[in-house]
């Protein structure tokens, strides 16, 4: 076997290395019980964030304008209005129809019911609604709208859903399987080094003052800025620190031996960032993807494990019988 043979053969082995569907059933639940809490969190605002009768607190046709810059063909809510209008519904009840729909879509994902549907549809439906609203739209939009594109194309149903239960399907292949975990875990690298990177640019996460900015910071400001000073000392440390855990993610992440503290200190950040910032929906999302990515099969240290991580190919695959 010739050098490009054989790295021809390890590129393949990374892209598709067999996979059970727990990862996947992860990613499902978790981005279903994000739908469920993202509408009933917006239950309350829906109308007046995304009304275009000039009601709402920034008109729709104005998020819908800036996003048309980009792309003409980006889903907005106008289209689903401008379609009500056709068939004699008007705008409240339009939105009221797609706000219904979405949380739906949610429990439908979180119970494993028409899953593919269920996560077109929420796709579809949360990117018209963070298209719609652009100037209110962070993080936590861009990663939702990521993370149900690759569930969408992922190849569902997957365990823990009664469309498996209900429906008998035949079992997937693993290395599909693999596929689209390792897109997944490529893509928060990508994430994490480029965020990593632009913090170490600046100054002010070494100093610690981007921290203080972003805790004192209205509707962030959830700590009493008292405490803010009492510690203050702790805040260029936990600014170097996020800066280091972010760049080395697509390092030690991979390593055996680190992961599993790379992990929890992924999650303990993200679990900080909304306990701490009251950005409950941006923290659920990126723990539900890496919980996805690298949580499922991960090794605990001091803990004996009867196989884990990934699966050798064989149990999949078996050996073909050699002849007598």
């Amino acid at each position: 076997m010739t050098a490009l043979q054989r790295w021809w053969q390890g590129l393949l082995e990374f892209l598709f290395p067999p996979e059970t569907d727990t990862w996947l059933a992860v990613l499902r639940i978790g981005l279903g019980l994000q739908v469920a809490v993202y509408a009933l969190f917006l239950r309350s605002d829906w109308h007046y964030l995304f009304s275009g009768t000039g009601e709402g607190l920034v008109s729709r046709e104005l998020g819908e304008a800036i996003a048309s810059f980009d792309s003409p063909l980006i889903p907005k809510l106008g289209w689903l209005v401008a379609f009500g209008q056709h068939v004699g519904l008007g705008e409240e009840t339009v939105l009221s129809v797609a706000w219904a729909c979405l949380l739906c879509m949610g429990c439908c994902l979180l119970l494993g019911v028409l899953c593919r549907p269920a996560a077109i549809i929420a796709w579809f439906l949360h990117l018209c609604a963070a298209e719609s609203g652009g100037l209110l739209a962070y993080g936590a939009d861009n990663f939702m709208t990521m993370a149900l594109f690759y569930l969408m194309l992922s190849p569902l149903p997957g365990r823990y859903s009664l469309d498996r239960l209900l429906v008998e399907t035949k079992l997937r292949d693993p290395r599909l399987l693999g596929f689209w975990r390792r897109v997944l875990q490529v893509h928060l690298c990508f994430v994490y080094f480029f965020g990593g990177m632009a913090k170490c640019l600046g100054s002010g996460w070494w100093n610690g003052s981007n921290l203080w900015r972003s805790l004192i910071r209205p509707p962030f400001n959830l700590i009493s800025p008292d405490i803010l000073v009492r510690f203050k000392y702790a805040l260029p440390i936990l600014g170097i620190s996020i800066c280091l855990i972010e760049v080395g993610y697509p390092v030690f992440i991979w390593m055996k031996k680190t992961r599993f503290l790379w992990l929890v200190c992924i999650l303990a950040m993200h679990a900080a960032i909304g306990l701490t910032m009251g950005m409950y929906l941006f923290a659920l999302v990126m723990i539900v993807l890496n919980l996805a990515a690298f949580g499922v099969g991960i090794r605990v240290p001091f803990v004996r494990h009867r196989g884990g991580g990934t699966r050798d190919s064989t149990e999949f695959f078996p050996k073909k019988q050699l002849s007598p």
